[in-house]
């Protein structure tokens, strides 16, 4: 199992406009993050976890030719606004349209915001097409499992998936915009060799973890080791890694891990 963190930034991204922070003036490239999203090949299967506004750029810079699944955890900008850019793996799928897991809101805001690829095959070569599926408990594929449980992120609820590849049995847990872990969300995760946590910021934030809170929960999860992504300007990458526990670490854009 190979993961591709295509981006690891909040909504606003970092450099963010209009701030000259040392932060958004660094050179570190870790410190230039756009908005959070993954990509994961789980034996020779492709699934993309989220597209931000910057998903052509990020698909560009890493690679990403194939792409077989789309689960789209909530309907917020940063992890929505992308799909249009899915119009070229419909091209690269001869013309059939894409399935993309997700909840009730994500349903109701991709309908609002793609209606004219809300259908079977696109409207004409070069356009997306999108079949919308409720994201079950547990997806069972050839390839393995992708397992999903609803997460607290303010009003709404997003889906935290956990990954287990058939052939290595490697186990990877996602958990991305939210306040805390469930307990569901923290029994499935527990043995996983890699878990990303949602870690907005030091300081608290009503519907994402804190850096300190994001910690404390991948102690209690005890996976293999643990990454913290959805990262502000907030966070300067090489203070913020020197300072937390030897098995979690800080992500950032273009880091790939091989399970």
């Amino acid at each position: 199992m190979e993961v591709i963190f295509l981006g690891t930034g909040t909504s606003q991204g970092v450099p963010m406009i209009a701030c000259g922070c040392t932060v958004c003036a660094s050179p570190d490239p870790r410190n230039h993050r756009t908005r959070a999203s993954i990509h994961v090949e789980m034996d020779g299967l492709h699934i993309q976890v989220d597209a931000s506004p910057e998903f052509r750029l990020q698909c560009l810079r890493e690679r990403i030719r194939q792409l077989d699944i789309f689960v789209l955890t909530h309907g917020h900008a940063d992890h929505i606004a992308g799909m249009d850019d899915l119009r070229r793996f419909c091209d690269l799928r001869e013309g059939t349209a894409l399935t993309v897991y997700t909840t009730e809101e994500g349903q109701g805001r991709l309908a609002a915001m793609f209606p004219y690829a809300m259908s079977e095959r696109p409207i004409a070569r070069g356009y997306a097409a999108f079949k919308p599926i409720l994201m079950p408990p547990v997806l069972s594929l050839p390839q393995g499992t992708i397992e999903a449980t609803l997460l607290p992120h303010g009003a709404l609820s997003t889906i935290g998936l956990v990954f287990t590849e058939r052939s290595s049995g490697k186990k990877f847990a996602y958990y991305t915009d939210c306040k805390y872990l469930t307990a569901e969300a923290m029994t499935l995760a527990r043995g996983a060799d890699a878990l990303v946590l949602d870690g907005l910021r030091p300081l608290p934030h009503p519907s994402h973890m804190s850096i300190q809170e994001a910690v404390v929960a991948a102690q209690r999860v005890g996976a293999r080791a643990s990454w913290l992504t959805h990262l502000t300007h907030l966070n300067d990458h090489g203070e913020l890694d020197a300072s937390l526990p030897p098995t979690i670490r800080a992500a950032y854009d273009g880091l790939r891990l091989k399970l």
